[in-house]
């Protein structure tokens, strides 16, 4: 059963509920297995807690 974890930043429940649903697809068609066998785990991280280039994400 193969398990995707995705670590971003906030997203709203609808943006989450369509990437869920297209990363269940991809491994449906790539893989010919069933979707009840897709896992898919996001994980967000506020904007205060991680940075890029030495700036904090909230401050861009």
């Amino acid at each position: 059963m193969p398990i995707v974890t995705v670590q971003q930043g906030p997203r709203s429940v609808e943006l989450k509920r369509e990437l869920v649903k297209q990363i269940t697809d991809a491994f449906v068609d790539a893989y010919k297995i069933p979707a009840d066998t897709v896992q898919v785990w996001i994980q967000e991280v506020p904007t205060d807690s991680w940075g890029t280039a030495g700036t904090l994400t909230a401050d861009k």
